[in-house]
């Protein structure tokens, strides 16, 4: 039986501060280099990346040692891998996902710009990101949080899209330092965001300033 999703996280205790530390992706699907000069780790005097050997990594480190957690983002690196793996690799992966060990999150095909896309370019590379998921890791896969941590600005119409699409919560990152001092200083960093007034309760998104 499959124990993924919240049911897989360590228990905590009420009477503790509880303090989760889980290491994630963050690759740029192209950017200073093409996708694939990032993926095979080429050109590395440009910038210093080989995204197919974090991957492996990161699999063997998970598999040797069952305390550890990882959060991989970009679906298409992901894809990329899952191509030129063996049944085997893949069986491996596929058991870390569905024991909760190995969690996917956002679920598109690249972390998008939220300042000068068109909302049906978000929701196009959503769709690819996370149908690729769903044929290849099934129920466990399933993203459940929006992960914007390096787009240049957030948007409220960003947060609204993933409350529609079933998301729980949204993390980011790049927000104005002084909001984000205010919100450290007086511990508002999490907060309700209502993206659209024409919306009701049930797709109103959880945020958590990364």
């Amino acid at each position: 039986r499959n124990v993924c999703g919240y049911q897989s996280c360590t228990s905590s205790d009420p009477d503790k501060l509880n303090v989760h530390i889980v290491p994630h992706s963050h690759d740029d699907v192209g950017w200073l280099k093409t996708v694939d000069q990032y993926y095979y780790g080429v050109k590395n005097y440009i910038q210093r990346a080989g995204v197919q050997y974090i991957i492996d990594s990161v699999i063997s480190a998970l598999d040797q040692n069952p305390d550890r957690r990882f959060i991989q983002v970009e679906t298409a690196f992901f894809h990329k891998w899952w191509e030129e793996q063996t049944e085997d690799r893949r069986e491996l992966f596929k058991k870390l996902v569905n024991s909760g060990r190995l969690e996917i999150v956002n679920g598109a095909w690249s972390m998008n710009d939220e300042a000068a896309v068109h909302y049906q370019s978000v929701i196009d590379q959503f769709t690819l990101g996370l149908r690729t998921i769903n044929d290849t890791l099934g129920a466990c896969g399933r993203p459940k949080i929006g992960w914007q941590i390096d787009p240049f600005g957030h948007s409220k119409e960003m947060a609204s899209i993933f409350s529609q699409m079933g998301y729980d919560g949204l993390f980011f990152s790049r927000l104005d330092w002084r909001d984000k001092s205010k919100r450290l200083n007086s511990k508002t960093a999490e907060m309700l965001w209502q993206g659209s007034s024409n919306l009701g309760p049930p797709t109103r998104q959880y945020v958590g300033g990364a």
